[in-house]
C-alpha cells in the first residue's frame, strides 16, 4: 500500500544509519542436510537492515538518506549503485581495510537463518556520521539499526548519531535488530544506550530479552517507560504500540502466503516510519507497517520488488514538526 502525501506537501526526510551488505540468498528446496548437499535457488543482492529500510522508504516515496560503510571493492560500489537507482541518497564511508559486509541467508518454508560477516560496517567512523548529518539540514528524523550499537566496532558511530540528531532537533528511532546480540550485551546496557529515543521497535523475541516474558502490550508499556514510544512486532499477528501515557493501540497482521520473510521487519519499519514521521498517528503508522511487511513476505529477497520501486526527489520538507 502506498501512502501519498497531500498535494503540494513534501514528506520530511528520514536519515537511516546502519548496515549495507551483500545478501547471498539460498532458497532451499528442502530441509538443510548437514554434511551433504541440499538443492537451492541462489541469488545475490543488496541487503542490510538499515539499507533495506531505506530502500523501502524510497519505494514508498519518502526522501531518505542512508549513512553506512562499505569496502573499497566492486561489491561495495554495486551496493551503493543499487540504492542510488532506487532513489536513496547515500552518505557511504569507503573503508580501505575491510571488505563490504556479506550475509548468507538460508530460507526454507518462509523461515530464515543468517550467517553474517559485517565487514566494513564495523569501520564506520563517528566523524563521518557528523559530516553526513551536517550536510543534510533538512532531515527531520534519524532511524538507527541497533546492529550499529551491538558491536563494539561501530558503537561509537551509533551513539554519536543519536547524540547529534537530538542536538539538531531530529526525532529518533531505533530498531532493536536481533535477540541474540541483545542477550550478549544485556538488556540494561542496551536500554541505557537508547534511553530517551522517540521510538523503539522490537520483535517478539527482542521484546522478551528487553522487557521479560510477558504479553506484548505489557512489554510495549515497559519499554515505553524508558523511551517515548515502543512498538512490539508480532509477525503475522500484527503489532502493538505503547505511547508515553501508557495507552496501547494495536493492528492485525495481513494474512498473505509467506514466500520469504527476509527483510519483512525492515519493510514494516519503513511503512511505519514514513507514515508516523509524516504526521499520522500510531494506528495509521502500524497499519502502514503491516501493509508493507505483507508485501515483503510475498516476494523473495529483502528489497522492494522492481515493480514497486518509485524513486523520489532528493528534496525533503524542512518545516514539518517532530512526530508526537
Amino acid at each position: 500500500m502506498s501512502h501519498e502525501p497531500s498535494p503540494g506537501v513534501l514528506r520530511p526526510r528520514i536519515v537511516v544509519l546502519g548496515d549495507l551488505v551483500t545478501d547471498v540468498l539460498a532458497v532451499l528446496a528442502g530441509p538443510l542436510v548437514t554434511g551433504s548437499d541440499t538443492r537451492a535457488g541462489i541469488s545475490v543482492s543488496g541487503g542490510g537492515q538499515a539499507a533495506n529500510t531505506a530502500a523501502w522508504l524510497a519505494a514508498e516515496g519518502t526522501p531518505v538518506t542512508l549513512i553506512g560503510a562499505v569496502g573499497a571493492d566492486p561489491d561495495g560500489r554495486a551496493r551503493v549503485a543499487e540504492l542510488a537507482g532506487l532513489g536513496v541518497d547515500t552518505a557511504i564511508h569507503e573503508s580501505a581495510d575491510a571488505p563490504t559486509g556479506t550475509v548468507i541467508v538460508l530460507v526454507h518454508d518462509g523461515d530464515r537463518t543468517m550467517v553474517t560477516d559485517r565487514g566494513a560496517n564495523l569501520r564506520l567512523p563517528a566523524g563521518h556520521v557528523d559530516a553526513a548529518l551536517a550536510a543534510r539540514p533538512g532531515a527531520r528524523h534519524l532511524h538507527l539499526s541497533a546492529y550499529t550499537l551491538l558491536d563494539a566496532g561501530s558503537r561509537d558511530a551509533g551513539l554519536r548519531a543519536l547524540a547529534v540528531a537530538r542536538g539538531r532537533g531530529l526525532s529518533t528511532s531505533v530498531d532493536a535488530a536481533s535477540a541474540e546480540p541483545l542477550r550478549q550485551v544485556g538488556a540494561a546496557v542496551f536500554l541505557d544506550w537508547v534511553r530517551d529515543v522517540d521510538l523503539l521497535l522490537a520483535n517478539a523475541d527482542e521484546a522478551t530479552v528487553l522487557a521479560g516474558d510477558r504479553g506484548p502490550a505489557e512489554q510495549a508499556r515497559t519499554l515505553s517507560a524508558g523511551v517515548r514510544h515502543a512498538v512490539v512486532k508480532l509477525g503475522a499477528a500484527g503489532a502493538v504500540w505503547a505511547g508515553p501515557d501508557g495507552d496501547v493501540v494495536g493492528t492485525a497482521g495481513r494474512p498473505v502466503p509467506v514466500v520469504d520473510a527476509t527483510g519483512a521487519g525492515d519493510a514494516f519499519a519503513a511503512g511505519l516510519l514514513g507514515t508516523w514521521v509524516g504526521g499520522d498517528g500510531p494506528r495509521a503508522a502500524l497499519q502502514a507497517g503491516a501493509a508493507l511487511g505483507a508485501v515483503a513476505v510475498s516476494t523473495v529477497g529483502a528489497r522492494p520488488p522492481a515493480t514497486r520501486a518509485r524513486p523520489v526527489s532528493a528534496a525533503g520538507a524542512a518545516d514539518r514538526p517532530r512526530p508526537e
